[in-house]
């Protein structure tokens, strides 16, 4: 589940090993690109934390980061 704090859209996922985790952030780079909106985020071992913010609304939560955390989810699917 996404949690909206401190003027950011977070989640943390967690996968069965790097590779996993590093291909998630493959397919969320593509899509991220594509969009034109980045996430910041993090990655250590099999865990992804991701963070969204809108730089061009001030950094606040816009829906264009509600749009991106929904297209995230359905990698996942």
């Amino acid at each position: 589940m996404w949690i909206e704090e401190n003027n950011r859209l977070k989640k943390k996922f967690t996968f069965r090993d790097f590779q996993e985790a590093f291909a998630f952030m493959t397919r969320v780079a593509f899509l991220a690109e594509k969009l034109d909106h980045h996430p910041n985020w993090s990655n250590v071992y099999n865990t992804v934390e991701i963070e969204l913010t809108t730089h061009d609304a001030g950094n606040v939560v816009t829906e264009k980061d509600h749009y991106l955390a929904k297209e995230i989810d359905r990698i996942l699917q």
